[in-house]
């Protein structure tokens, strides 16, 4: 791998050499900037970051699991952490492969579970939920069963968002390397589809030999700001979006061609342009290189289409286990009414929506609402309906109009609901919630907040959508616990 470049194309070395090494004196006491000490992993935070502790303060270690010993480097005082960089091992933790299946794993941190054999990656996940749960009295009696795991834990990644970096001569195209805006290069992340690391080394070559100038946040020049890729597992197509900062029909259209010519799976390539300054990827217009301007794919029996600004779960065989655990729990039937908050592109809708009478979908995204009611039509499904709103303020016409629900499934970004939804679902009177969230924390907070209006989380299932990472994703079950 090469080293990491920052925003505006500058290297940032972040290896130790020997002769650094060298100069690092090894100590026990004193905690200062740059010093070594040797520390034994004592635990790992929800980040997956290993935990160590010296004269009374905890130290944070990315690239470290626990029980690891081994030499670090301060690198930083923080209010209560203090964090410091992984120089060498000194004896591995017995929780550790042999053989790590990425070789830049330390420099990029993005998947800091790949260290860990698989089987230990999900025991720490259950507990992390497990502990989740246990911070509330109303949730004492849950006890997370085994994770659902879906059949690879390598290359399952179809779709990714990169960010670019560095110049033309030499671009970056990867993440954001933890707490910097150093884009590491991934070429040849294990985590991603194969088709995709092709389509980030041809972009790659492609940005080289076209010249196409990358944009430098500081001085506010050059076009590329990000990469997105999604293949479909179904048809074996590829959707690319390159994010620019203006039009620049010019370098694009060359651009688009040249990754055709060399990768022709890909049938969709848009530009999407985005002059804001922040974290957001993706801005509001787009513009379409090629007619095709979709692409299918499908999550258990349900056929989607899927445009660039679509949300769709990073890889189809998680997301299926999530959806059936959703339809099993629901168990609708013809005279079920269901509603689908957060609903996105429909999957969770469309999925239960065979067993049930009536589907309502309410999302915010004006473009995913139009891609639900595009997937219902395809799907035959003529009992669902999708609406674009705001979740809170359609809760209020619905509970206004007197309307009633059997069911209420919901799948919110990782901040959760919120006790303002929640006082809505009660109003509401559902007989029956199924919550699927990307995170333990929210889950569960949100899932006390429930418990005070009558609702009773009767199970949980976590599923690993993410292997070699710290996310997991969960389905709850909450009900009335009213006759």
């Amino acid at each position: 791998m090469r080293q990491p470049a920052n925003q505006s194309g500058r290297h940032n070395a972040r290896n130790l050499h020997k002769s650094d090494l060298q100069a690092i004196s090894v100590t026990t006491s004193g905690l200062k900037y740059g010093m070594a000490l040797e520390l034994t992993v004592e635990s790992m935070d929800s980040d997956g970051t290993g935990i160590a502790f010296r004269d009374g303060r905890q130290i944070l270690i990315p690239g470290t699991v626990t029980s690891d010993f081994c030499l670090a480097r301060i690198t930083h005082f923080g209010k209560t952490n203090i964090f410091a960089d992984l120089v060498r091992l000194i004896t591995p933790s017995p929780l550790r492969l042999q053989r790590c299946p990425c070789n830049d794993a330390t420099v990029c941190l993005g998947c800091p579970l790949i260290f860990m054999r698989y089987g230990e990656q999900l025991r720490w996940k259950q507990q992390q939920v497990q502990a989740e749960f246990d911070r509330h009295d109303s949730l004492k009696d849950i006890v997370v069963p085994r994770i659902l795991t879906p059949e690879r834990n390598l290359h399952y990644r179809t779709t990714a968002k990169l960010a670019i970096a560095g110049t033309h001569r030499e671009p970056f195209i990867g993440i954001y390397r933890r707490a910097s805006h150093d884009v590491v290069d991934l070429e040849e992340c294990p985590l991603h589809h194969p088709i995709v690391n092709e389509v980030i080394r041809t972009v790659s070559k492609g940005i080289s030999k076209l010249k196409v100038p990358i944009y430098q946040s500081k001085n506010k020049t050059g076009i590329l700001r990000y990469l997105a890729v999604r293949v479909s597992e179904t048809t074996g197509q590829v959707m690319v979006t390159f994010v620019t900062a203006r039009r620049s029909f010019n370098e694009i259209h060359h651009l688009a061609r040249f990754l055709q010519e060399n990768v022709p799976q890909v049938a969709v390539v848009c530009q999407n342009l985005n002059s804001t300054e922040g974290n957001l990827v993706f801005g509001t217009k787009d513009h379409f290189i090629t007619r095709q301007q979709t692409i299918q794919d499908r999550i258990g029996q349900v056929e989607l289409l899927i445009s660039p600004r679509s949300f769709l779960q990073a890889q189809n065989q998680g997301a299926a286990l999530l959806y059936e655990t959703a339809r099993s729990w629901a168990n609708l039937n013809k005279n079920s009414s269901l509603l689908d908050l957060y609903c996105g592109i429909g999957g969770i809708a469309l999925t239960l929506a065979p067993a049930a009478g009536h589907v309502l979908g309410i999302e915010l995204n004006r473009e995913a609402v139009a891609d639900a009611n595009r997937n219902a039509r395809i799907n035959h499904a003529a009992n669902c309906r999708f609406e674009s709103g705001d979740v809170l303020e359609q809760l209020d016409y619905l509970i206004e109009d007197e309307r009633k629900f059997d069911c209420v499934t919901m799948n919110p970004p990782r901040k959760g609901v919120g006790r303002e939804v929640i006082d809505r679902l009660a109003e509401l009177e559902p007989m029956k919630i199924i919550y699927i969230s990307c995170s333990p924390q929210t889950l569960a907070r949100d899932l006390d907040l429930l418990s005070a209006k009558g609702y009773q989380c009767s199970k949980v299932q976590p599923v690993d959508m993410f292997p070699q990472t710290p996310h997991i994703e969960n389905v709850a079950l909450i009900e009335h616990n009213r006759p």
